[in-house]
């Protein structure tokens, strides 16, 4: 039995859906290795997730517009891309892009609609493409997988779906989030200049990341002057509809307590994480939301939004804000930096909380729902 997945968000290195699927796949072929196959779609600066290289793969050499075009326009024609997929017996569709197939079952992970509850936080086109293909993609899987009750919630109540149709599996920090040792904490902070305290943010600068009024709660922070020489430090790429938050920035003065360090490698992640004095996470809407989770898994005490999926993956051990609250995300930041008994207290719940999440519960979880499919 030969499944395939769809590693395309991996190998394009795509924020949290790329962590997913290669988290996903190492997961299931640690557990059966002779059972899975890989596909994506091998755009300019495709790499092949090393260590995996043995796996039967098959690829399509389209760029990311055309290829997503193709798949939409399959789905609405009813023509199956089976012989893409020689031998398969199920297919993965791992990002929101469901391949057409006529003769092989389907499985589609559902991440979140931001792009039906957020519409003004994408791109027009992005939008349009999946408010168009979105309900296609789902009458056409056989089986749902989503990363939240929040995302299942979402689905039910916005396209009326069978919730006897979707599975609920979470997602899971990977192995190396976990408190990293003095020498590698110095070695980051000598690499990235950061040798005084700091709040992180990892996060994609989008509108949905609620960037903008992290550095206005922020600017009420610094203005205090209660934590000399502390720094904001924020992690992560520029994704799309960026500019009003560096507009702010420059507004606000920020240039010297703002540190954007822009895309990291992964491997500096942990250290990263294990660095800071505290983790902040203000996003309006999260379908599963991993980066406050491996900062827990690294020890560090979070504060985060208190919608949509984010109580169900902090549980007791994060301080929950509403993100639309610049004063009350203020306030929560600097209870936790002058109370060092509470984040003593945070970074004991919140690895109790990482440890309730793995990738090979998520593999097993998963398989079951293969297993349906293949043997029903």
């Amino acid at each position: 039995m030969t499944i395939y997945v769809d590693i395309s968000a991996a190998v394009h290195h795509r924020a949290g859906l790329g962590r997913y699927a290669e988290s996903l796949i190492r997961a299931l072929v640690a557990a059966d290795p002779g059972r899975y196959a890989l596909f994506y779609n091998r755009e300019r600066g495709a790499e092949p997730l090393a260590g995996l290289e043995h796996l039967p793969t098959r690829t399509v050499s389209l760029g990311y517009k055309p290829w997503r075009m193709a798949v939409w326009l399959g789905q609405l024609a009813c023509i199956g891309f089976d012989r893409l997929l020689p031998g398969a017996d199920l297919f993965h569709a791992t990002e929101h892009l469901l391949m057409p197939l006529r003769h092989t079952p389907c499985v589609l992970t559902v991440h979140d609609l931001a792009f039906r509850l957020f519409p003004h936080c994408h791109k027009p086109l992005n939008y349009a493409f999946l408010n168009l293909a979105m309900p296609l993609f789902i009458r056409r899987a056989d089986s749902i997988i989503a990363v939240s009750h929040s995302t299942k919630q979402d689905l039910v109540g916005l396209y009326g779906i069978d919730p006897d149709r979707i599975t609920v599996i979470y997602e899971a920090a990977d192995h190396r989030f976990h408190p990293q040792p003095m020498e590698t904490i110095e070695r980051i902070r000598r690499k990235y200049s950061l040798m005084e305290p700091f709040v992180l943010c990892v996060s994609t600068i989008e509108p949905r990341k609620n960037l903008t009024r992290l550095i206005e709660a922020w600017r009420l922070i610094v203005r205090k002057s209660r934590y000399p020489g502390i720094r904001l430090v924020i992690v992560g790429k520029r994704g799309w509809l960026y500019q009003p938050f560096f507009r702010r920035l420059e507004e606000l003065g920020l240039d010297r307590e703002v540190i954007l360090l822009g895309h990291v490698p992964d491997g500096d992640l942990p250290a990263l994480y294990s660095a800071a004095t505290l983790f902040v996470f203000p996003s309006l809407y999260e379908g599963f939301g991993l980066p406050p989770l491996e900062a827990m898994a690294c020890g560090v005490p979070v504060v985060c939004s208190s919608t949509s999926s984010l109580p169900e993956v902090a549980g007791n051990a994060a301080l929950l804000v509403d993100p639309l609250d610049v004063e009350a995300l203020a306030e929560a930041v600097e209870r936790v930096l002058t109370d060092e008994v509470l984040r003593a207290e945070m970074r004991e719940r919140g690895l109790r909380q990482a440890a309730k999440f793995s990738w090979e519960d998520t593999a097993w979880q998963t398989s079951k729902v293969y297993k349906s499919l293949t043997e029903g």
